[in-house]
């Protein structure tokens, strides 16, 4: 594989919540069970499409994209939103609120975190490192084009 990434598998969704449950799903049926870095992975998944939908234009009619490429011992997770009008992510202070802990998070569960810009767009990723290597292939639990069951069910109805 000589170094480079491979794109592992990539999910667009309406910036609704309940898209949130479905990166979830997406993202872990991307990894065998018991991976040592799904737990992590899925939870850091959650959380940027979260805060996509909650902080971004992204969650005002548009869409958030949920990416997964994975390198020789590590994977990252990119989630790219709509923008957020010049505004982009941040640890914040602990004040010991209910909010603002996403990112701290996140900063926890990875290895390395940040983000880049892509026009208007955000685009967040993180870094997770695999001990056992990456799997290279399409696990298919119902995600692929053929399946008409979990993408289009993310675009129907409204939002819950």
């Amino acid at each position: 594989m000589s170094g480079g990434l491979v794109v592992l598998g990539t999910l667009t969704l309406p910036g609704v919540r309940r898209s949130v449950g479905y990166a979830r799903r997406f993202l872990r049926d991307l990894l065998p069970p018991g991976h040592p870095a799904l737990d992590d992975l899925v939870t850091v998944g959650s959380e940027t499409v979260s805060n996509a939908i909650a902080h971004t234009a992204s969650g005002e009619g548009g869409r958030v994209t949920v990416s997964l490429l994975g390198g020789e011992d590590f994977y990252t997770l990119e989630v790219a939103d709509d923008g957020a009008g010049g505004g982009r992510p941040r640890v914040e202070a602990e004040t010991g609120a209910e909010n603002g802990r996403g990112l701290r998070i996140v900063e926890a569960l990875t290895e390395s975190w940040g983000f880049r810009t892509d026009g208007d767009r955000t685009i967040v990723w993180a870094r997770f490192r695999s001990p056992c290597g990456i799997l290279i292939g399409n696990t298919d639990r119902g995600l692929s084009q053929r399946s008409r069951t979990l993408v289009p069910a993310a675009f129907e109805g409204g939002d819950r």
